[in-house]
């Protein structure tokens, strides 16, 4: 069979697309001065390369970017698994990921895993199917199983762990220090006068949801606040566990709750509704995650907020001096949270009653 070519339309006439011994002549230089300019390997004088250069320019000359990779043995494709991609929490990452990626030539590969074991482990094999040169693993609570393992040693693609760890994998973690965000919020609302203040936690079988109850704990023991076990609930970061904490929390009239995730606290409110409490009257709330609209809602959240941004571009960091060879050890980077003081810790309302109590004092 007659082989096959690549055709291009150039001044109403088709012709066979320049390869990279077109743009040689063309510059008067070898094959071997063209690809180092092309590469950016090897030294090539000044002169030369804006000959090659030039060369490009007028054979609107483009690389085969697949025989580039097999040859370098790598695709410039970052792969990305998150665990829920519905979560307000994640876009910004991804979107930081993406950006950090893009700037430095590389495109990113995007899978949602739902926070299900069989699920990601099909991403995983799929994302090293196809030479992805990196992996962003937000990983579901379930270890890796020993062919997993086996798999990510002989594909060698390096990761790095997004907010979870995962026991028994050595490799790079990008977290935020979430045992420092609840001790903020825990003794942000034990200032403001609260004494009783439930939990809401994320599944325990999760690193940062450990973090944040150990948070919680020591603060407590902190300002000298019982420890109570009706005040605390193991949710799953989702909106119907937030909804069941309001309805077996509420009841027990807490001062005020720090429920961790965005998610959980729409659930949360959502109970409070139903039962015919209000947020900061009946008790104050501070919520993890913080989001631009929030200042829309009515009482405004106190939040922790997370720098979601900065954990993407983080990972992404990581990632490349890996690939890049500028580092063979693991690095664990932990970002610090900021605590946000808005309407529903109940501070304002606090405010009030204490000039109040002074005077019926003196």
């Amino acid at each position: 069979m007659p082989k096959k070519v690549r055709r291009t339309r150039m001044a109403g006439r088709v012709s066979k697309a320049p390869s990279i011994y077109d743009v040689a002549r063309e510059a008067r230089v070898s094959v071997f001065t063209v690809s180092a300019v092309i590469n950016k390997t090897g030294r090539v004088s000044a002169t030369l390369g804006r000959r090659v250069e030039a060369a490009i320019h007028k054979l609107n000359y483009r690389p085969n970017l697949l025989a580039r990779s097999l040859a370098k043995q790598q695709t410039h494709t970052l792969g990305m698994v998150v665990t829920d991609i519905a979560n307000p929490f994640f876009p910004a990452i991804v979107r930081a990921a993406e950006d950090a990626a893009q700037k430095a030539g590389y495109s990113v590969l995007l899978c949602n895993s739902d926070d299900k074991q069989d699920k990601e482990a099909v991403y995983l094999e799929l994302l090293l199917s196809k030479r992805v040169d990196g992996i962003i693993l937000n990983k579901t609570p379930a270890p890796l199983s020993v062919a997993q393992r086996r798999m990510l040693d002989e594909a060698k693609a390096p990761i790095v762990l997004l907010m979870r760890t995962c026991p028994g994998l050595k490799t790079d973690v990008v977290q935020t220090d979430d045992r420092q965000g609840a001790i903020d919020a825990i003794a942000h609302l034990a200032r403001i006068g609260h004494k009783r203040i439930a939990f809401v936690s994320g599944p325990l079988n999760v690193s940062n949801a450990r973090a944040r109850r150990q948070g919680y704990r020591k603060a407590l023991e902190a300002f000298g606040l019982e420890y109570d076990p009706e005040l605390t609930f193991e949710g799953d970061y989702r909106i119907e566990s937030g909804h069941r904490a309001g309805l077996a929390l509420l009841p027990h009239r807490p001062d005020a709750v720090l429920v961790t995730n965005y998610l959980m606290t729409v659930g949360f409110m959502s109970a409070a509704d139903e039962i015919g409490m209000r947020c900061p009257e009946d008790f104050g709330l501070v919520s993890f995650d913080d989001y631009p609209w929030l200042g829309c809602f009515r009482p405004r959240l106190t939040t922790i907020e997370l720098p979601k941004y900065e954990l993407g571009d983080t990972a992404v960091r990581l990632l490349l001096e890996r690939i890049q060879g500028k580092r063979t050890h693991p690095v664990t980077v932990t970002l610090l949270p900021q605590l946000r003081v808005r309407e529903s810790c109940g501070f304002m309302l606090h405010s009030r009653r204490e000039p109040v109590a002074v005077g019926e004092n003196s």
